[in-house]
């Protein structure tokens, strides 16, 4: 059963111990799930620097990739930007659609498969989704000998995927940011 970061005292966890220097770790970020997560629940968009912050803290990242479904009536290039100069690799495909008007666009085979790539290089995987069909990649990658932490929003997070990770870390109010105005400020930065 997964240790959830805001209950480590009642755990007798020591996150310190658990977070040991040097730990290399690899970030796989499912934007389109963090995104719209970050807009229904709080009406605002995720600082995707402090994320990686909060993530990283003392550790040794090795890589951290994010991936984005591209709609081609919508210009991502500066949020792209903004990914890139923070230390992100960027994974980019088009949104499909489909004779009958539904669409498909999901980066799960993609982030499953540079996972279990870098698997071997890394201590931990750190998912930022709270995408319930990841369950069995945390399973396979916790059977490879990786710790694999979860960081997205709980309340759009399944509550097996927060099981089966390794600990799980709530993405709060303190990687939001405050308004639309201050985060078009903020991005640019």
């Amino acid at each position: 059963m997964a240790v959830r970061r805001d209950d480590l005292d009642e755990a007798n966890f020591d996150f310190n111990t658990y977070r040991h220097f040097p730990q290399r770790i690899g970030i796989f970020v499912d934007v389109q799930n963090v995104f719209y997560s970050a807009r229904n629940i709080f009406h605002s968009k995720i600082n995707f620097k402090k994320l990686m912050d909060m993530i990283v803290g003392d550790r040794q990242m090795i890589r951290a990739i994010a991936y984005i479904v591209q709609h081609e009536d919508i210009n991502q290039s500066g949020f792209i930007d903004v990914l890139t100069r923070v230390g992100y690799e960027i994974r980019k495909k088009e949104l499909k659609i489909r004779p009958d008007g539904t669409a498909k666009g999901d980066w799960d085979m993609g982030i499953a498969i540079d996972s279990i790539a870098i698997s071997d290089k890394v201590d931990t995987v750190v998912l930022v989704t709270g995408d319930g069909d990841f369950v069995p990649l945390v399973e396979m990658l916790k059977a490879r000998g990786c710790r694999v932490e979860v960081v997205a929003f709980e309340r759009s997070t399944a509550q097996e995927l927060q099981v089966a990770a390794t600990l799980f870390i709530p993405i709060d109010e303190s990687l939001i940011f405050k308004d639309n105005k201050d985060s078009k400020t903020k991005e640019r930065t």
